[in-house]
């Protein structure tokens, strides 16, 4: 069952602490069977509480999830296992990488204007214990920005990015064991980050308009204490919420008041559609605004604003943890929102060019594929591997749709932002060659 590897332990804490080190060393590979409670219990020579419990803490830290009967497996992606198995396969030299959903460095501005002008306003100002967490200078433009796109009134906080946004809001409300409904396709992280949290996944079926209304109620009806939509560019089929899915959305949600609603616009600042956001029609809520997609990755912020109490305890938190994001950081922001380097409606436009075109591109070979807004096309297809497999061997790494998905069919993200014009058609004629038969087209 385990093979070669032997857990060890007399007490909970050992025990867990034994599962998390053979899966962090590969030892025991995603999907693994653990033994049932008391056989364990009866190698080990323990109370089978004491096993339970080590499996309750293994659950909780999102390392291995239970199926009743089935018993408890190892996690395909469990929070502990090793950094390779999460990466590409080694690409032979001269591949183009269009899978890793890095912006276009070429849209990126440069820094050393803006972090020369917060080390100056840092320098006649400095930062001490017992300020504001949120630099004023920083906190008007972005609250005035928020008012531009109809996000409700609300206090603002700020983040290490939006990762780390969604991860506080879900801390200050929910707890191991409750479901959260997210999108599927989605966002790797995010899916990872809920399950690390000892959350369940309720997957949601998604489309160009964004969460199917049908999915949402469903994932609701099966108890669903939190739902998280991706505003724009979502990642991985590109879908931005329209403002009838929106409708239909805060139709739904209104009458589930006690339901924890979480806008993710890290889109913001590289697209060229409208937001429309859920919040505000239950009593918690939160939209997450990250500049990582529009300053670049190493950028750590995110803006944050939602309901009194769940600001409250998201900052109450987080000057427990790291205080404050730092000011310096915030100075650069808002330096960068006030000099224009970046021109969203430009970026949004390149963005959209190349994104466009090898959608139709690959429509005109035979292949759906879909594509929105931001910088990722999703395309469906039969067998994602294998689809991989054929485009590395043909110069091209994509990324296979397995990092994405729970419930939803089949597919591959192709990432535009590192792709020329010149180069579109050539991708195209890969993958349709790659994808044939081309599957129906559908997310889900």
């Amino acid at each position: 069952m385990l093979g070669e590897y032997r857990i060890t332990g007399r007490r909970a804490s050992d025990i867990a602490a034994s599962v998390e080190t053979g899966v962090g060393s590969g030892a025991l590979p995603p999907g693994t069977l653990l033994p049932p409670l008391r056989e364990l219990a009866g190698v080990l020579g323990v109370n089978a509480n004491t096993v339970a419990a080590a499996y309750r803490t293994l659950r909780e830290r999102g390392v291995i999830e239970t199926d009743g009967r089935r018993g408890s497996r190892v996690r395909g992606r469990p929070a502990t296992a090793p950094r390779d198995e999460l990466r590409l396969p080694a690409m032979p030299p001269g591949t183009r990488d269009v899978a890793t959903g890095n912006p276009d460095v070429r849209l990126l501005p440069p820094l050393d204007a803006a972090l020369a002008a917060a080390a100056a306003r840092h320098a006649r100002q400095p930062t001490l214990y017992g300020q504001d967490p949120v630099a004023p200078e920083l906190a008007r433009p972005a609250r005035a920005g928020l008012d531009a796109d109809g996000v409700p009134d609300g206090p603002v906080a700020v983040t290490s990015g939006a990762l780390d946004g969604i991860e506080r809001v879900l801390n200050a409300h929910l707890r191991p064991g409750d479901a959260v409904a997210l999108e599927d396709p989605g966002w790797g992280s995010v899916l990872d980050l809920v399950a690390a949290l000892g959350l369940r996944v309720e997957p949601v079926a998604v489309d160009d308009d964004g969460p199917s209304a049908a999915g949402v109620e469903q994932a609701l009806q099966r108890g669903a204490r939190a739902l998280v939509v991706t505003s724009r560019a979502q990642n991985p089929t590109g879908a931005a919420v329209s403002a009838r899915r929106a409708q239909e959305l805060r139709a739904l949600l209104a009458g589930h008041p006690e339901v924890l609603v979480v806008d993710d616009d890290h889109g913001h600042g590289i697209v060229d559609v409208p937001l429309h956001p859920l919040g505000g029609v239950t009593r918690h809520w939160a939209l997450v605004r990250s500049t990582a997609k529009a300053y670049g990755p190493d950028l750590r912020l995110a803006v944050l604003t939602g309901d009194d109490v769940t600001l409250d305890r998201v900052r109450g938190r987080q000057r427990l943890g790291p205080g404050w994001v730092s000011r310096v950081l915030q100075y650069a922001v808002a330096d960068l929102w006030s000099s224009g380097l970046v021109d969203p409606v430009a970026v949004a436009r390149s963005y959209g060019e190349r994104r466009d075109a090898l959608v139709a591109a690959l429509a005109e070979r035979g292949v759906r594929a879909h594509g929105r807004s931001g910088m990722n096309v999703w395309v469906p297809v039969a067998d994602e591997t294998g689809v991989a497999t054929r485009m590395l061997a043909a110069g091209w790494a994509v990324a296979p749709g397995s990092r994405f998905r729970v419930q939803s069919g089949p597919g591959v993200r192709v990432t535009v932002s590192g792709l020329d014009a010149a180069e579109v058609a050539s991708l195209a004629e890969a993958l349709a060659a790659a994808v044939r038969p081309a599957p129906a087209a559908r997310f889900g």
